[in-house]
């Protein structure tokens, strides 16, 4: 009987981060300024790394991965969220929801996993320099990464696979500008106990293995540094963790910030906003930590910069000297200068 009280829905709605229709064209502009960014800042990454030789190492393997795991992470939530604006809707359809929660879930999970991978490149690069190139082959490097990803998709259909079981009364308002896994087993009306314990176990394994393995590698990578006799060795060997730590730092920092903010706090509008800052800004600054705080991607870019606007450079060159010697454009130059004033 209580079956037949449920009625199946078909959509969702997204209330996104404001309901004031005068801020909408102001939070349009800042997310496709952000996504922008996020997605070129990205690719430069990418082919920066794909076309020099000499960043061909496990190191910028991992990079140009969560480089483009970060690509498809903003790209799962905020084009929804765009077109939701331009369209004045919020309607996003049952299956497309279900769809999201399951892309963030791969591309969220993946990312935890890379860094604790790119973690222990770095531990086995300070560690064990000598024995750096045995162990961190290709095959281990693909392997860890495809890892990554096998893991992550299997969470990531589980958890999607246990919310279709789910009931829902009435049509869900998601105070959110995704369809977030937490906010969906909230507003269902059938028992999430099963959904929650979900939650709570892979968060704790498929969570805290990783942030252990990152610990534990920085813990040895700093023992490492101390037994350096040589401060140079030291600056040296901790610049090529500089930039990993700062994403790590950036990434676990919003991640237990939103976690923290939705215990302490019961505002919707606050736990939207504290979403945006691990689903959305890490993923647009992690190019920007990698290229400044790294000199060989500093000097790559540079590199590429340089050569990209020489080449624009010759080809714009060439193109003038093209329409110069063109008898056609020629003609109609005569022809301007004839009939216009002097």
């Amino acid at each position: 009987m209580e079956a037949k009280n449920r009625t199946v829905i078909s959509e969702f709605l997204l209330l996104g981060l404001s309901d004031d229709l005068e801020l909408q064209p102001l939070i349009f502009s800042i997310f496709l300024s952000m996504y922008l960014v996020t997605i070129l800042g990205n690719l430069i990454i990418i082919l920066t790394i794909s076309y020099y030789s000499h960043l061909h190492t496990p190191m910028y393997f991992f990079l140009s991965n969560l480089s483009a795991n970060d690509i498809c992470f903003s790209t799962s939530t905020i084009p929804k969220m765009l077109l939701n604006i331009q369209k004045q809707d919020q309607n996003i359809s049952y299956m497309g929801c279900i769809s999201q929660v399951c892309f963030v879930s791969v591309f969220g999970g993946m990312e935890n996993c890379l860094l604790a991978v790119m973690a222990y490149d770095r531990y086995v690069a300070i560690c064990h320099p000598l024995r750096y190139t045995i162990i961190m082959n290709p095959c281990l490097c693909v392997m860890l990464a495809l890892i990554s990803l096998f893991i992550s998709t299997a969470v990531a259909l589980l958890h999607s696979l246990m919310v279709l079981r789910l009931s829902f009364c009435t049509e869900p308002k998601i105070p959110h500008f995704f369809c977030e896994l937490g906010q969906i087993i909230k507003r269902s009306c059938s028992d999430p106990l099963i959904n929650n314990i979900l939650i709570f176990v892979t968060a704790c394994v498929f969570g805290g293995v990783p942030v252990a393995g990152i610990i534990f590698s920085y813990v040895n990578i700093v023992f490492s540094l101390l037994r350096m006799p040589s401060s140079i060795g030291k600056h040296k060997a901790f610049s090529t963790c500089g930039s990993h730590l700062s994403v790590v730092s950036l990434f676990y920092g919003t991640g237990f910030g939103i976690y923290i903010s939705s215990a302490v706090t019961d505002s919707s509008w606050k736990s939207a906003v504290a979403s945006v800052m691990y689903s959305v800004v890490p993923q647009m600054l992690n190019p920007f930590i990698y290229s400044l705080r790294n000199k060989e991607m500093k000097e790559a870019l540079r590199k590429l910069i340089s050569m990209t606007t020489s080449t624009m450079y010759q080809l714009l060159r060439a193109w003038v000297s093209r329409v110069n010697q063109c008898e056609i454009c020629q003609s109609v130059r005569n022809f301007c200068h004839c009939i216009l004033p002097k």
